[in-house]
This record gives structure tokens, sequence and C-alpha cells, in this order.
């Protein structure tokens, strides 16, 4: 089904509901009514219901309906956070201070408000273990509670553990964040120059 408005002799129906070009309801009329209002007015006929009885037809410039409504759709495009899931891979016997330099990945990845999906390689007997995996998730989620949550439990996927962890910040509100102390960084260095 295309999303496509009918528009001026598309619109196949004896009789419509006109809405003026600033909104005001002028009634139910023919559609030869309507169309010769829209010749008239140097505007088009413009489909907005469909699914109406009658069906309602408003009196717009239609080029220039569709462009402000792409301009819209991109603005909302251009808002939009998009979330990147990250990935830590960990091994169950791993030493402490590997541990701590893969915990402050997670936690940046974190603060800038992306997912992180920990995956655990078993390897050989290791595989008969995978209650030392869980713990090692289980600690690394308790280290990193104050930035995000467990969003999906450790589970065994063959050789692997995984764990997802979310952000508690939004993507909009990370990147907000780091605006500001962007900002604040550079009007401090300024006032440093200036004394």
């Amino acid at each position: 089904m295309s999303t496509e408005l009918r528009i001026n002799e598309r619109i196949r129906v004896p009789e419509v509901r006109l809405v003026g070009p600033n909104g005001e309801q002028v009634g139910i009329v023919s559609i030869h009514d309507a169309l010769k209002l829209a010749q008239e007015a140097d505007l088009d006929l413009v489909e907005v219901a469909a699914t109406a009885r009658p069906p309602v037809c408003k009196l717009m410039d239609y080029g220039k309906f569709k462009y402000e409504s792409a301009m819209k759709a991109r603005e909302a495009r251009k808002n939009q956070a998009h979330t990147i899931i990250k990935e830590i891979k960990l091994r169950p016997k791993i030493d402490p201070h590997d541990y701590e330099t893969k915990k402050g990945h997670v936690v940046r990845f974190l603060k800038a408000g992306d997912k992180v999906k920990v995956t655990i390689m078993f390897r050989g007997r290791e595989q008969s273990r995978p209650e030392l995996g869980f713990r090692l998730l289980q600690k690394l989620a308790e280290d990193v509670s104050e930035l995000g949550f467990v969003e999906s439990q450790p589970k065994q996927d063959g050789r692997n553990m995984i764990m997802v962890i979310g952000p508690h910040k939004k993507k909009a509100e990370a990147r907000a964040e780091k605006a500001a102390a962007k900002a604040q960084r550079e009007s401090a260095e300024r006032s440093d120059q200036e004394s």
C-alpha cells in the first residue's frame, strides 16, 4: 500500500469533507466543486483522511507540504540516538590488572551512553567450570553498577558466556553532558589566557 497521499484528479469519490487552506471547515461538497475551489485558489486538493466517510480533503500547496514533512522527518532522524553495542572479551583466569583495564573500557563505554556486551571465552577444561565466568561477570556488574545495569543476565552460549550491560544515561544525555564539560573547559582556558 502506498503512503503517498492522493491529490486532485486522483481522488475518485463523489463527495468529500473539505477543509480550507487555513484549517477552516468548509463542509461536505462534491468532488467537482472541491476541485474548482482548489483551482481558483491555485492550491492542490489533498486527501488527508481516506478512511473517513466521506473522505477528508484539504486545500494546500502539496509541494510545500511534502518538503516540510521531509524536513521534519530528517530532523527527527538527526535527533534520534543510535544505540551502539560495544563488546569486551575476557577470560575466566584474568589477571587483576588486566581486569581493571577491561573494567575501565566498560566504564568509558557506559559513560558515553553505549551498551556493553561482555563475553567470557572458555577454552579446554575451563568449559567445565562455568561458575568462574559467572562470578567474574557478577563482579564486573557490581563494579559498574553506578553507571549501568545488567540488561541481560549471564548465559552460556557454546564456549562463551555473554552478559549485556546497559547505561543508566541515554546517549543524548551523555552527549549533552560532554558538550557542557567541553564548553566549561574552553571558557576556563579563555579566562586563564586573559588574566
